[in-house]
């Protein structure tokens, strides 16, 4: 009698979620093993572990919201980007995702799109260096030489942590996401890459996993990449996530005006905003080093020094988009995103 066995090849799923941490969220992730060709299933974590439950009911539910290509481990391997329930299957109070996927659900006709440009800075962790702790780049003791060339620099005094910067971009374009670009930044051991034009939920998702995706990397190099928006004090450049938006309206012909009325949407709602738009926000929208101060509001074209910049390219065409500068480099991505949404098309619907 013969005797037939089927073979199930297996995948490794990296399943992947916000925690409970305030005032600053952080990523957490786990592998489940599962079989190739198959949907990734809900899944449980220790909520108390990640400030998301209590010990006597620290059940919490991981929901596949997302998948993408791992580019880590390659063949078929996924990650899972995911909501956090409730074992009931209501959101957790800590789901930031579930509001914008009903904001995006109630304003569907206007077709928001976002470019995402998210900041942040290089830290040196190896225990063995005399620049553990600092900033990429920066010296055992002091400071390196004033800002002006390090931004989209070239050369090995100005640029430091390329190398992991081109890793990145190469993972987020084999896991599929809609990464448009990379830069230097204006502090040394600063960077940023940009996701784009992409529309909502799908930025949140995308953005998450791209941090998640550049944190991993950069543990190879014994490197953090971290989101503090103002990473050193003094005249040095914090780091923001400057979010691109336009509608459907914007993007057409004569989308100008919808343009300028979403610039005067914000400014009423300006405070709301910059509550939501990370913590700290205040150290690093100061008036200085381009940005507007977080107790004022303001917009214009080219204005770098403005909370809304209008590009000029956008007042030549009289569509396109506006740039909110005011978002720190660690705010969520799924809060600016459903913040822009409601303030912006529930003005034009009035």
């Amino acid at each position: 009698m013969n005797t037939y066995y089927i073979i199930f090849m297996k995948i490794k799923a990296e399943y992947i979620w916000i925690d409970g941490q305030t005032p600053t969220a952080k990523l957490r992730s786990k592998t489940k093993i599962i079989e190739q060709g198959t949907e990734p299933p809900i899944w449980g974590f220790d909520g108390s572990s990640t400030q998301q439950a209590t010990g006597d009911q620290s059940d919490c539910v991981l929901k596949p919201v997302a998948q993408f290509p791992d580019p880590i481990r390659g063949g078929d391997n996924i990650l899972v980007m995911c909501e956090v329930m409730n074992v009931d299957m209501t959101p957790h109070a800590s789901n930031t995702r579930a509001a914008l996927v009903e904001s995006a659900s109630n304003f569907s006709e206007f077709e928001p799109w976002f470019g995402m440009e998210q900041e942040y800075t290089f830290y040196e962790q190896s225990y063995d260096s005399l620049k553990y702790g600092q900033p990429l780049g920066f010296p055992p003791s002091g400071y390196p030489a004033p800002q002006g060339g390090y931004y989209c620099g070239v050369g090995a005094d100005e640029v430091y942590g390329r190398e992991i910067s081109e890793a990145h971009a190469t993972a987020c374009i084999e896991a599929g996401l809609g990464i448009s670009g990379t830069n230097a930044e204006v502090m040394p051991g600063q960077w940023e890459f940009q996701i784009g034009p992409v529309g909502a939920p799908d930025i949140g998702d995308q953005i998450w996993v791209a941090r998640w995706l550049l944190y991993r990397i950069a543990e190879d190099w014994n490197i953090s990449a971290t989101l503090d928006p103002k990473p050193v004090k003094g005249d040095w450049n914090g780091a923001g996530m400057h979010t691109n938006f336009s509608t459907k309206q914007m993007r057409e012909d004569g989308g100008y005006d919808a343009i300028v009325a979403g610039c005067e949407a914000l400014g009423k709602n300006a405070d709301l905003h910059v509550k939501n738009y990370g913590a700290n926000i205040e150290d690093r929208l100061t008036g200085d080093h381009e940005t507007q101060s977080f107790d004022t509001f303001s917009y214009g074209v080219s204005d770098r020094g403005a909370s809304i910049r209008i590009p000029w390219q956008v007042e030549v065409d009289k569509k396109g988009y506006l740039e909110d500068r005011r978002p720190n480099a660690n705010g969520d991505p799924y809060v600016i995103a459903m913040l822009m949404i409601d303030t912006v098309c529930s003005a034009a619907s009035s």
